[in-house]
């Protein structure tokens, strides 16, 4: 279990396949991107589940049901059921469901993922702040929600309506570029009504208690592309995280992530799964990793050595974390990053 002020990525002599029983995995960015699968996420994530590992499809894009998300991994060649997939849409559910009676009205602002979640929980979707909500849920709808949902959502959360909102993240990769996310929509009512809405998704609790709820995992292994929400989720429920460099997250932002931000292990896409991940040990005044030894300086970080650009950039977190206790890293780590063609 990862908890507390991490210095360093972690090396494991297992495979990761092996050393976790279920794999806890983001699909934006790390499955998928664009709808199309990401380079080697299907062999990859083949070979895991072949070996015993559980896959489950963690992701906080509420737009989509359960099925609809399965019925498109299994046409990317990763079978998958419904009973797979965990969205935020049944996470926010449920946090309503703990809150309002069986049968309450729920005004959705959002896809139709959010109406199915809503259902298994006994809850009766609504269109418009008239119908009479005892709560108002705000999921990401896509690009073509139209203006005036985010009005009637604000006419409600005015009035005094409980407001709730799958998740908050502010960006969505996208195969033309980075969208903008459910987080963007959610500041509309905020800045509208001065009201904050009570949120599900990663990285807060409400979401790892259902994916925890739905899957049964003991030794899960959280593996995302963003530090603000995979791996902060995983800090959060205490559990051991695998960034991988297929999304949003950059080299600089691995070097400058706080602490709550750093992940276990660093790998460049899901093949990271079926591996060991090499150990980061200190070496004089610095760390090595593979062929790379990187030290801090006084006001720069410094790389020396040759191999895998990864242990490059695994060496070079451990030098960041561990002179930036307080997750400030303030060095400057470009011209290292750059000898890696990173």
């Amino acid at each position: 279990m990862s908890q507390g002020v991490r210095t360093r990525p972690e090396g494991s002599g297992r495979p990761l396949s092996e050393a976790y029983d279920t794999a806890l995995l983001d699909l934006d960015g790390v499955v998928y991107a664009g709808g199309n699968a990401i380079a080697h996420a299907v062999e990859s994530l083949a070979a895991a589940r072949e070996g015993g590992m559980r896959l489950a499809y963690v992701t906080n894009n509420a737009l989509r049901t359960p099925d609809s998300v399965a019925e498109h991994l299994t046409e990317l060649g990763i079978p998958a059921g419904a009973e797979d997939v965990i969205t935020s849409a049944q996470a926010v559910a449920r946090l309503i469901s703990e809150q309002v009676p069986r049968g309450a009205r729920v005004l959705v602002i959002g896809g139709e993922g959010l109406r199915v979640a809503l259902r298994e929980r006994g809850l009766v979707p609504v269109e418009s702040a008239d119908d009479d909500p005892a709560a108002v849920v705000q999921g990401y709808g896509g690009l073509d929600l139209p203006w005036g949902r985010f009005a009637e959502a604000s006419y409600a959360v005015a009035r005094g309506v409980p407001w709730f909102a799958s998740n908050t993240d502010l960006t969505i990769p996208s195969g033309r570029g980075i969208a903008p996310g459910n987080g963007a929509a959610v500041e509309v009512v905020r800045i509208a009504t001065g009201a904050d809405p009570q949120v599900a998704g990663k990285p807060l609790p409400p979401m790892h208690k259902e994916t925890i709820i739905r899957t049964g995992a003991e030794r899960p292994l959280v593996v995302g592309d963003r530090l603000d929400t995979d791996i902060e989720g995983a800090f959060n429920g205490g559990v051991d995280s695998l960034l991988v460099l297929t999304g949003v997250t950059d080299g600089p932002q691995l070097l400058a992530a706080r602490p709550r931000h750093r992940p276990t292990y660093v790998d460049a896409d899901l093949r990271g799964l079926l591996t060991g991940q090499p150990e980061v040990a200190e070496a004089g005044e610095g760390f090595r990793c593979g062929g790379w030894t990187a030290t801090a300086g006084a006001d720069r970080l410094e790389l020396d050595g040759d191999g895998e650009a990864l242990d490059g950039l695994r060496a070079l977190c451990a030098a960041a974390w561990t002179s930036a206790g307080d997750g400030s890293c303030a060095l400057d780590g470009a011209k290292a990053l750059a000898r890696l063609g990173l």
